[in-house]
């Protein structure tokens, strides 16, 4: 279904306004309701424009499919791309400026397709970004555990999950919280997407060979304290940001694994040697975001234990047969009982039992257990604690907890 965006002009009106003004005004209505991204799609028959808010993304328009190359154009002109180029994909940056005379980032890519270029227009809006841990949605226990690794002087904390879950959200969050005039600090990202004074940013750049693993060699020789790479895609950054960590330096990272005790495996399965894995790494933590209720239409409605426990909930309550929890219902504030997005978390330190079984090359199954005998939550049972709270909804938790087919 269609959103009704009241402030975006209409393609109706659009003969009458210059293509310049409509993408203006979309971009910034995109920042006015915080979205993340807009998708601009040609078909065969009709052509429609999307944004992505709080991770959904809805229909805003339908421009006449006479416009779409000039859509295009104009689009990729602001982001420096080559206009007369429609058989390749190409990546731009563009700078907005806003009404109030903010000035935002934006990332474009653009792709063929059958009927012609796709265009995504990505959000990077610095002043959006929460970078104060304690408002990521983080447990009080789970905090002070990513407090304590992430300040000690060497190690290797993680981040995992899949891409959209504000991953790199959370590190920006750590090292806000570590950047002082004291420390030298470095990220190299692909790319960068939260500028930070007081921090050494390098962006990947992979023509002229500035890959992960050179960036990083290079940081190396600058007397670091603290880096942070973007991702460790393969065995070669693995090695160095494990060195890296095992030579006096904080390193901050993250990969694509479901959970924290696949992060472990994972980096095995890279080739990392486990006495190395075991010696580096200090902290995995796995996350997701879901949805937040909005407190002005929420509806409480009653919730069996037995049906909690069936979710994944394995704490008992005393004395308590049903519980409450709420159900979204929607309101002229929010988009179907929806407004804004919150954290779930698993965070995982790396105890000595683990590094035992690590160095013992167990499978998934027996790290998970260990840690749930050391009183680590999985993610299911972090976004049930929230359900509980009545903070998500448990349709949300358990589609953003989906264990892989």
């Amino acid at each position: 279904m269609r959103e009704s965006l009241s402030s975006a002009p209409r393609m109706g009106a659009m003969e009458d306004a210059p293509v310049v003004v409509y993408v203006q005004n979309l971009l910034e209505r995109a920042v006015a309701l915080r979205a993340s991204d807009l998708h601009f799609e040609p078909y065969e028959h009709h052509y429609r424009v999307r944004m992505r808010i709080d991770g959904e993304l809805r229909e805003i328009d339908q421009p006449p499919m006479a416009f779409k190359d000039r859509l295009a154009s104009r689009i990729k002109v602001m982001s420096r791309l080559d206009i007369a180029e429609k058989r390749l994909p190409q990546d731009g940056r563009m700078k907005l400026q806003l009404a109030s005379g903010r000035e935002l980032d934006l990332r474009v890519s653009t792709l063929p397709t059958l009927f012609g270029e796709k265009l995504v227009v990505r959000v990077l809006d610095a002043q959006q970004a929460q970078l104060d841990l304690t408002s990521l949605g983080y447990e009080p226990q789970d905090l002070q555990r990513l407090k304590e690794a992430i300040q000690r002087p060497h190690g290797m904390v993680l981040v995992t999950g899949p891409t959209g879950s504000g991953k790199t959200q959370s590190l920006y969050a750590c090292l806000n919280l570590l950047n002082t005039p004291e420390v030298n600090i470095a990220t190299v990202e692909d790319p960068c997407e939260i500028q930070m004074p007081g921090i050494n940013q390098v962006n990947v750049q992979d023509k002229p060979g500035l890959t992960f693993a050179v960036a990083l060699r290079a940081f190396l020789r600058q007397d670091p304290d603290i880096l942070m790479v973007g991702e460790i895609r393969d065995l070669e950054t693995a090695q160095i940001a494990i060195q890296a960590s095992q030579t006096g330096h904080l390193v901050l990272s993250t990969l694509h694994t479901n959970d924290a005790t696949g992060t472990l495996v994972r980096l095995r399965n890279m080739g990392v040697a486990p006495y190395n894995i075991a010696a580096s790494v200090s902290l995995v933590t796995a996350q997701r975001l879901v949805r937040r209720l909005c407190e002005r239409c929420r509806q409480p409605q009653t919730l069996s234990r037995d049906a909690l426990r069936l979710a994944g909930w394995d704490t008992p309550e005393t004395g308590q047969e049903a519980m409450t929890v709420y159900a979204p219902v929607g309101c002229s504030d929010c988009h179907k009982g929806f407004k804004g997005r919150t954290g779930i978390f698993q965070v995982m330190p790396v105890s000595a039992s683990m590094q035992e079984l690590v160095l013992q090359e167990v499978g998934h199954q027996a790290l998970a257990q260990q840690a749930r005998r050391e009183g680590i939550a999985s993610l299911r049972q972090a976004g049930l604690h929230k359900v509980l709270a009545g903070i998500t909804s448990l349709d949300e938790v358990l589609a953003a907890t989906r264990e892989p087919a």
